[in-house]
């Protein structure tokens, strides 16, 4: 059974006084907007509509809570990148996440969701930076990967992995794909491990079942704008299949 397939939806929220008390360990996803943070929340849960996915760009304000064990949760960040928010609105963005990401105790480590067609923008290298100094670990999904060709995928491979390569030994990496299901098991092998959840323990774990169905492609819309994305090359609907471990600089093999 997938580690995180019992995720519920806890509570909203808007201010920092409202963090839930009973946390001890909490898993962030931040990305920028369409970068797909949604639907990797919604994949890794095997739910297709756990983690909100708004044709809106930003709607999702506030830290999102979703249970997975007691006191173990899933956050949902505010997406960033998305250039039409009112400046007080990202303001308020910034107010929240900031002392969030800095200074919360319970928080375990931070999942970054980056389009593999366009990784590495201004604000992801920005993110990198504002977290990296926490001393807590980053694991890099790079999204969508089923739309890369072998030569793109290895392009990105090289990228990624030599920007994080510089942070730090606390910095791993996969490719992902939440349309085709790629890189879910070694997401939870890592993101379990943050958490002290194993398999055989969240197929043991009582609680009430989100729910299943089948995962389709929406276009996560949450956050402030990117001001710079690298161009992707032609996008391949072929199905790749993945090898390599996370971190290991792999790619996705026709």
């Amino acid at each position: 059974m997938p580690i995180f397939q019992k995720a519920v939806f806890q509570t909203t929220v808007a201010r920092l006084q409202d963090l839930p008390g009973d946390s001890q360990a909490e898993i962030a996803f931040a990305g920028r907007s369409n970068s797909g943070k949604s639907s990797a929340i919604n994949a890794l849960a095997n739910h297709t509509r756990l983690a909100f996915v708004s044709r809106t760009p930003g709607r999702t304000q506030h830290l999102n809570y979703f249970r997975i064990a007691a006191g173990k949760y899933l956050v949902d960040l505010p997406g960033y990148g998305y250039a039409k928010a009112p400046e007080e609105i990202r303001s308020q963005w910034e107010g929240l996440l900031a002392p969030y990401l800095r200074h919360r105790e319970a928080l375990c480590g931070l999942v970054l969701i980056m389009d593999s067609r366009h990784p590495l923008t201004e604000l992801d290298l920005q993110m990198l930076g504002w977290f990296a100094p926490t001393g807590k670990p980053i694991h890099v999904l790079l999204s969508k990967a089923d739309k890369l060709t072998r030569q793109q995928q290895d392009l990105a491979a090289r990228d990624v992995a030599t920007v994080l390569a510089t942070i730090g030994g606390h910095c791993t990496w996969q490719f992902f794909s939440s349309l085709r299901r790629l890189g879910i098991v070694q997401a939870e092998t890592v993101l379990g491990g943050w958490v002290g959840i194993s398999p055989q323990e969240a197929a043991a774990s009582p609680a009430s079942s989100p729910g299943t169905g089948s995962l389709r492609k929406k276009r996560a819309a949450i956050g402030w704008s990117a001001r710079s994305a690298i161009k992707a090359g032609q996008q391949q609907k072929k199905n790749p299949r993945q090898r390599g471990e996370p971190g290991a600089g792999h790619a996705l093999r026709r």
